[in-house]
């Protein structure tokens, strides 16, 4: 089917559209098609709280039953692909013009809904089944590169260890917009933090379609979750259009619970090296009003948070951080308005990022400390600006373990620290790029946590994907471990220090393709989601449309790996 430029299978290409319902007409036709016998048998089935029996082409999910209003609704998976949300009941269907509809007994009415986002989002409300803010609860951050081959797995280890979770959950960098999808519009060019210069957008999904997808997995599931979803590091990029492009995020992710808003791009590193001079111009050019200098100076004087700092917030001091922080800070507080209105009201997550770095700053030159930290939470407060989470820079790097100098034990002395700030604001501190760290590193942040955090993986599960696919689909995973060995060797003749690495522990190993080597684990991220020069997606539906065999064994295996998280972080 096409849709904007897009020639695709959605059954098989997943969490790309905003709608689980793309041929209404053929979905309408499966729902008619059943007779009002079967349809008795699904009303009587629920009334006895049994589950609903499946019909010619029809399956319909239990988990996802709810009674509203005297009216029975529910997920139906059709034998197209396609999902649907039928209305057993009242001639005024509760959840707003459906496909069709028609009368089954006396004051009895079938009604058939798309499965779009905005009747999604009327569903999940209504019936309480939905992604919601958490608040500063312990959770893990789950990465959904592989969006529907994961989500089982991820909402069973949540049941299973009893944790929270954002199951829904990629950032800027790994997905789309769905109009820039549907416009055949280039990918944008972007810089990932420990690794260089990217193609944005690189596991095909959208926004929209990612949250459509990832809510519709957990209707099904028959536990009752506590989960949300994060639209990560939107990030508000240097230059002019910067602050704009944060803004058409948002309005894609409108219905996610979680925003994360990452001023890593835009903060002036070199303001915390001023000397009480430039600090004090600092002051004077953001702060121009003589009498609000002296309302913020007194403010931040007495700010919770002064017992874990080792130095008072004196009027040089707080002119550093407002040189460093401080046009940064008037992008988050735009970007929280911003969300307040997408979000019509509704409660939701805010969580501020500022753990990454551009390429001319290196990890040791910009650890946060609680000092920067207490000014930052102090200063969001003063404008009404609502954090439930912060990520500081902890010294944590992607692709790697903790390797700074001070080691664990210094690891844990910082986190500590800023610990003692985030708990005097009430937030939830955050470690983002958690994949890489050892059992023994997490076990230091959870000592100095004492298991109150934020962990967020993401590469992770998708290693696992290639892991497992090695085993059970090796021409597949030879293909796409080509690509990263292609990816890698250009890589290197751009001036890669880490791509040549990589292919020197290739070379040693006879260039095997596996699943575990450096090559694959750094450079096999672009393969699934890649669009060729039409704007198509080459392969990805082949990722949706392996054996039986290979999605239980995968996940097993990310069940396997959540389950360990959650019982060593929290």
């Amino acid at each position: 089917m096409r849709f904007g430029v897009l020639e695709m299978d959605p059954a098989h290409n997943p969490a790309v559209l905003d709608t689980a319902t793309w041929d209404p007409a053929g979905a309408a036709q499966r729902v008619i098609r059943s007779d009002a016998a079967y349809w008795e048998r699904v009303r009587d089935a629920a009334a006895n709280d049994l589950p609903l029996p499946s019909g010619a082409g029809l399956v319909p999910h239990t988990a996802s039953c709810s009674r509203l209003c005297g009216r029975l609704l529910f997920l139906v998976s059709l034998d197209d692909g396609q999902q649907v949300f039928v209305e057993l009941g009242s001639d005024e269907p509760l959840l707003g013009q459906p496909l069709i509809s028609r009368p089954l007994a006396p004051g009895v009415y079938l009604a058939a809904h798309a499965a779009d986002a905005p009747t999604v989002h009327r569903f999940v409300t209504a019936s309480g089944r939905s992604p919601r803010p958490l608040g500063p609860i312990p959770r893990l951050g789950v990465g959904t590169r592989m969006t529907t081959a994961v989500w089982p797995a991820i909402y069973n280890a949540m049941a299973d260890g009893g944790f929270a979770a954002n199951a829904i959950q990629n950032s800027v960098r790994e997905v789309n917009l769905l109009a820039d999808l549907l416009a055949g519009a280039a990918p944008e060019s972007n810089y990932a933090f420990s690794f260089g210069s990217i193609e944005s957008g690189y596991t095909g999904s959208s926004f929209e379609g990612l949250w459509v997808a990832g809510t519709l997995e957990g209707l099904k599931h028959p536990a009752a979750l506590r989960f949300g979803a994060d639209a990560d590091h939107i990030q508000v990029k240097r230059g002019p259009g910067g602050l704009a492009r944060a803004k058409q995020v948002i309005e894609a992710a409108r219905h996610y619970t979680f925003f994360t808003l990452d001023i890593s791009d835009i903060l002036d590193y070199g303001a915390l090296s001023a000397d009480d001079g430039q600090a004090r111009a600092y002051l004077e050019a953001h702060l121009s009003d003589a009498a609000q200098r002296a309302e913020v100076l007194a403010y931040h004087a007495s700010s919770p948070g002064a017992g874990a700092t080792d130095m008072e917030l004196d009027a040089a001091a707080v002119g550093r951080l407002v040189g460093k922080y401080w046009l940064a800070l008037d992008a988050v507080e735009e970007l929280a308005e911003t969300v307040q209105k997408v979000r019509e009201g509704g409660a939701f997550d805010l969580e501020l990022s500022m753990d990454e770095h551009p390429p001319e700053i290196s990890t040791s030159e910009c650890l946060t400390s609680a000092l920067e930290l207490r000014f930052v939470l102090a200063e969001a407060a003063r404008r009404g600006v609502a954090l439930t989470h912060v990520a500081p820079n902890f010294g944590v790097e992607k692709g790697t373990d903790y390797r700074l100098p001070d080691g664990l034990v210094g690891l844990e002395r910082r986190m500590r620290a800023l610990q003692v700030v985030a708990d005097a604001w009430g937030v939830l501190l955050d470690v983002h790029s958690g994949d890489d760290l050892s059992a023994a590193t997490r076990g230091a942040i959870r000592r100095a946590t004492d298991g109150r955090l934020h962990f967020k993986v993401s590469p992770m599960l998708q290693l696992l994907f290639g892991q497992v696919l090695e085993e059970h689909h090796p021409a597949l995973f030879r293909r796409w471990w080509d690509d990263a060995l292609a990816y890698a060797r250009c890589e290197a003749e751009g001036g890669s220090p880490l791509a040549s690495a990589c292919l020197r522990e290739a070379e040693a190993r006879g260039w095997t393709p596996s699943a575990h080597d450096s090559v694959f684990h750094h450079y096999g991220f672009r393969y699934v989601g890649r669009r060729d020069a039409h704007g198509q997606f080459p392969q990805r539906e082949e990722f949706y449309s392996l054996s039986e065999g290979f999605y239980r064994a995968y996940q097993e295996r990310v069940e396997r790996y959540l389950g360990t998280l959650a019982a060593e972080l929290f």
